[in-house]
């Protein structure tokens, strides 16, 4: 679900869709997470929980949580941990793309994968280390973005 559709009407088809081929019921619950997630990438679960109560009042912050953790399981969200911060969710997933977090201001941007194919790196194994297939590797870039940069003394 890497590309998710142009028009709300078939995001929420593709978003359907997943939640049946994964045995989950579609309620407006899920369909809500998954839209304030898409609405403000690299979300906090609070975050998503402020933008789906403005859709349903009456939803739990709980229940967000709930929800955010599902959807991550089942992988039509991804949990990012970045240092300083709570957890994130985004629903750019199946891609193995990577993060640069503003050490300034706190900014996420995605950053595609450099170098290769997913999972962009080859690891360099220890003597004695026990080898595994990689498929997903986690990088992530710390710096100053440009407006901090710019600001800075």
């Amino acid at each position: 679900m890497t590309q998710t559709a142009r028009t709300p009407e078939a995001r929420e088809a593709q978003w359907s869709a997943a939640l049946h081929a994964h045995h989950r019921r579609v309620t407006r619950q899920r369909l809500a997470v998954l839209a304030a997630v898409e609405r403000f990438p690299h979300a906090t679960a609070d975050d998503a929980a402020t933008a789906v109560r403005a859709e349903l009042p009456h939803i739990t912050v709980q229940s967000v949580y709930v929800i955010l953790a599902d959807l991550t399981d089942i992988g039509l969200l991804r949990r990012i941990e970045t240092p300083h911060s709570p957890a994130r969710y985004e629903t750019r997933v199946g891609d193995n793309h990577h993060h640069a977090v503003c050490t300034g201001c706190g900014r996420i941007e995605d950053v595609d994968c450099a170098v290769g194919h997913a999972p962009c790196l080859t690891p360099e194994w220890s003597p004695g280390a026990s080898r595994m297939t990689i498929q997903i590797a986690e990088v992530l870039y710390q710096g100053l973005c440009d407006d901090c940069r710019t600001a800075a003394p």
